[in-house]
């Protein structure tokens, strides 16, 4: 675990624009974005009331899971997971069937969610830490430290980025798992919420917009694929 005094004392990466590709919404029926997670095909954004599909390439929503889902979204491959105020969700996404329920580390005052090496990663937005939890039992495995508040969370090729969301300003953060400390930072535009975040896994992030109730596609920098 990482210490917060130290992280606030060592120097930040330069910060760079982001560079938005694409703007997806708002959609029909939905306010907000909170989560947001790719299952291979279709971009899945967490609106409060329902979970919502839609296809990257056109916009168009696909599919729509009536469920409560406040904050982060992930994807383990077949499952999504969601959370729900003070619980994280198991859902199957076939038939939108809730299979099963893990307390959050939180305690309901939780933000992103990310699937990567066969756990959940879950942001805490005021502590400013990112947890490692058993998906199975929500058992602590360890903690991370960031100097911002944390919205969503994400791993791409082994590195974890997070966003942030401090007043008007929000950037994406790619961090020293271990150290926490900030080796990339994305500004977006003033203004320019990041809830949720999540990877294509290739060449692409997916940034939950909040209130704005849009999903923004942002390039992942090429010095991150080197």
């Amino acid at each position: 675990m990482t210490s917060d005094t130290n992280l606030k004392t060592k120097p930040e990466a330069a910060v760079h624009a982001a560079d938005i590709v694409r703007e997806y919404g708002p959609f029909p029926g939905a306010e907000r974005v909170h989560g947001v997670t790719w299952d291979g095909s279709n971009v899945w954004a967490a609106t409060g009331a329902s979970l919502i599909a839609f296809d990257p390439a056109s916009g168009a929503p696909t599919r729509t899971l009536e469920r409560a889902c406040d904050a982060g979204t992930a994807f383990d491959g077949t499952y999504l997971y969601q959370i729900a105020e003070r619980y994280i969700d198991k859902i199957d996404p076939a038939s939108g069937k809730v299979l099963a329920s893990i307390p959050t580390p939180g305690n309901g005052f939780d933000s992103g969610l990310a699937w990567a090496e066969g756990s959940l990663w879950v942001g805490q937005y005021r502590d400013r830490k990112i947890h490692q939890i058993d998906p199975a039992t929500g058992k602590l495995i360890r903690s991370i430290d960031s100097n911002r508040f944390v919205t969503g969370v994400t791993w791409v090729d082994g590195e974890l980025w997070h966003g942030t969301w401090e007043g008007e300003e929000s950037e994406l953060r790619r961090i020293d798992p271990a150290s926490g400390a900030v080796l990339e930072r994305l500004a977006m535009p003033r203004d320019t919420a990041v809830s949720g975040l999540e990877s294509d896994g290739a060449d692409l992030f997916y940034c939950g917009g909040g209130a704005s109730g849009k999903v923004r596609a942002v390039r992942r920098p090429k010095s991150a694929r080197a």
